[in-house]
C-alpha cells in the first residue's frame, strides 16, 4: 500500500491547476459579480489571457472581429462561454495525458471529462441549480486523483480486477481495498492542497457517492449522474467504466424522469461534434 507521505510528495510534483479557478469561481459564484468583475480576474493571468484569446479567434467562434481582451471576449461570447473556456484551458495540462493503469491511452481522460463537465452543466441548468460553474470545474477535475494513483493501480490491475469479478466490488472499492486509497479520496486530497473551495473538495470527495446519503446534496447527485451518463455513452471511458453501479434513486431524488435523462444525453449527442472541435483548440 502507498503511505500517505508517498502520497504528499506526489501531489507537491503535480502541476495544479492556475490560482485564477479559484478567484474566478468566488467571483461568478457571488450573485452580484459582474462582467467586469470577470474580465478583471482573468486579465491578469497573462498565459490564460493570450490562450482564451487565441482560441476566441478560431474559426471554431466565427467571430466578425477579432478579440482583444478578455473584456472583448466576454461580450462577444458571453460570460459562460469565456468561463468555460478559462476552466478548460486551466485543466487541459494535467488531464491530457494517458491513464495506462486505467485502460486510456493520450486525451481520452480529458474527453471523459469535459463530457462529464458539459452534462453536469446541463443538468445544474435543468435544474435551476446555483454555483452551476462549480458543478462544471468540480465534474471536470473530479478524476485528478487518477493521474498520481495512475502507476499503483497498472501494478496492482490484477488484484484490483479479481476483486472486482470475483467478489462484486466496484472498481473503487477495490482500488482503496489494495492500494489504501481510492481516486476519489486522493482527488479531495489535492482539491484541498490546491484551496479549492469546501464545496468543490466535497463534491470531488463524493462523487461515486459511496456514502448514499449525500444523495440528498444536488450537486453531488449531478455531477454523480453526469458520470453516470457518460458511461453509459462510453465517452472516454476507461477499465473502470463498467465496474461501478448505478443508483437509480439519484434520478428520482433530483426530480427527474427517464425521460429527461434521455433528453439530456439526445442533447448532449447533438453538441458532441462542436465538442470534439473545440477539445482540439484547447
Amino acid at each position: 500500500m502507498i503511505t500517505l507521505q508517498e502520497l504528499m510528495k506526489e501531489i507537491k510534483n503535480l502541476k495544479p491547476i492556475p490560482a485564477v479557478v479559484n478567484q474566478l469561481l468566488t467571483v461568478v459564484d457571488h450573485p452580484d459579480s459582474s462582467m467586469e468583475d470577470i474580465s478583471n480576474v482573468i486579465q491578469y493571468d497573462p498565459a490564460i489571457t493570450a490562450s482564451v484569446l487565441k482560441t476566441c479567434n478560431s474559426a471554431f467562434f466565427g467571430l466578425k472581429h477579432p478579440a482583444e481582451s478578455i473584456k472583448d471576449a466576454v461580450n462577444m461570447l458571453g460570460t459562460d462561454q469565456v468561463i468555460e473556456l478559462v476552466l478548460l484551458k486551466s485543466g487541459a495540462k494535467a488531464l491530457a495525458g494517458s491513464q495506462k493503469g486505467y485502460g486510456m491511452e493520450r486525451g481520452d481522460m480529458w474527453r471523459y471529462s469535459v463530457s462529464s463537465a458539459m452534462i453536469a452543466k446541463q443538468v445544474a441548468v435543468k435544474l435551476s441549480l446555483k454555483n452551476k460553474n462549480t458543478i462544471f470545474t468540480s465534474a471536470l477535475i473530479k478524476d485528478i486523483g487518477k493521474i498520481i494513483l495512475e502507476p499503483h493501480v497498472y501494478d496492482s490491475f490484477q488484484k484490483i480486477k479479481d476483486l472486482v469479478e470475483r467478489k462484486n466490488f466496484s472498481f473503487r472499492e477495490a482500488e482503496k481495498k489494495i492500494i489504501g486509497i481510492d481516486h476519489a479520496e486522493l482527488g479531495a486530497m489535492i482539491a484541498k492542497m490546491w484551496k479549492f473551495s469546501p464545496k468543490m473538495i466535497k463534491i470531488i470527495r463524493h462523487h461515486h457517492l459511496p456514502d448514499e446519503t449525500m444523495i440528498k446534496d444536488k450537486e453531488i447527485a449531478a455531477v454523480y449522474l453526469s458520470d453516470c451518463i457518460c458511461m453509459m455513452m462510453g465517452a472516454g471511458v476507461g477499465s473502470d467504466g463498467l465496474s461501478y453501479w448505478f443508483k437509480p434513486q439519484v434520478i428520482k431524488e433530483l426530480g427527474l424522469s427517464a425521460d429527461d435523462v434521455t433528453l439530456i444525453i439526445a442533447e448532449f449527442g447533438m453538441n458532441m461534434q462542436a465538442v470534439e472541435e473545440l477539445l482540439h483548440i484547447v
